[in-house]
């Protein structure tokens, strides 16, 4: 780590990270040890993940890079292209509110919401999540049903009738693993119904080998799911673990879902430098 480089640690809905101007210090510069170094917690800054902003390929895009806490890469991190949004306009990195977001996992078009400390994300479109029935684990005591969807990376969404019950830690490490999800895994996403049109959600995240308070493009699949099963309809809102909402917006259209959104918090907790 560089000492006396600029960080910046953001929240999207609970999901923190270390942001980094990429025009300071690039990816390159930084092995996956002293990733996990920086975003461990009680002896690093702490994170779930570590983040690189830096002018895109061409005027008004931007470029993201995003890394787990454990130092892999991640080709996309839905809360965290809301939070690099934020900051990139922050950064003065495009001249207006409304960008090019390149990631590895694609170009999206991102935007400063006009309400404080929140962004939007306009994503790729999504093909319906996929029933698992090969899914060795399932069904334990309380879970409904589950399919797999990709948006960005790939999520098991699992239908449980009370997140709050679960144990997490436990059978989100056991299915993250699962052979029926392929070598790479996947993040496990436990939903259940919550009050009114919105749904609670819990997250066992991949390359965190742990619970997040949030997960964005987690939520998008959970969204696509459910809206699949007949249990919900667009917009559908999502109540995360640190309390804070995030919406999708999305139309169904035949097998797979165009013009989707993704709505939450992107906000700048504190502005530092690395000692």
């Amino acid at each position: 780590m560089t000492a006396g480089l600029p960080i910046y640690k953001m929240s999207g809905s609970g999901n923190d990270f270390v942001f980094v101007d990429g025009r300071l210090s690039s990816a390159a510069e930084w092995t996956p040890e002293r990733i996990a170094e920086l975003c461990a917690r009680g002896t690093g800054v702490g994170a779930d993940g570590l983040v690189f902003v830096a002018p895109g390929s061409a005027p008004g895009a931007v470029r993201m890079t995003y890394y787990n806490s454990d130092g892999s890469h991640a080709a996309m991190c839905g809360n965290a292209a809301l939070c690099s949004t934020r900051l990139a306009a922050h950064l003065g990195l495009v001249p207006g509110k409304t960008m090019r977001l390149e990631t590895d996992a694609g170009v999206y078009e991102s935007r400063v919401n006009g309400t404080v400390d929140r962004a939007e994300l306009h994503l790729a479109p999504v093909a319906d999540p996929q029933e698992v029935p090969k899914l060795g684990l399932l069904p334990a005591a309380g879970e409904r049903r589950a399919a797999l969807g990709v948006v960005g990376v790939p999520h098991l969404v699992v239908l449980v009738e009370d997140v709050d019950t679960i144990d997490l830690m436990g059978r989100g490490r056991a299915l993250r693993r699962d052979k029926a999800l392929g070598p790479a895994g996947a993040n496990v996403n436990f939903v259940s119904p919550a009050d009114g049109s919105r749904w609670k959600m819990r997250t066992y995240e991949r390359g965190v080998e742990a619970e997040t308070l949030a997960c964005g493009t987690g939520a998008v699949t959970a969204a696509c799911a459910l809206v699949s099963w007949g249990l919900a309809r667009l917009p559908a809102v999502f109540l995360t673990r640190s309390g804070r909402e995030m919406k999708v917006s999305a139309r169904k259209s035949g097998a797979r879902y165009d013009d989707v959104w993704l709505e939450g918090e992107a906000r700048m907790v504190f502005r530092g430098v690395l000692s």
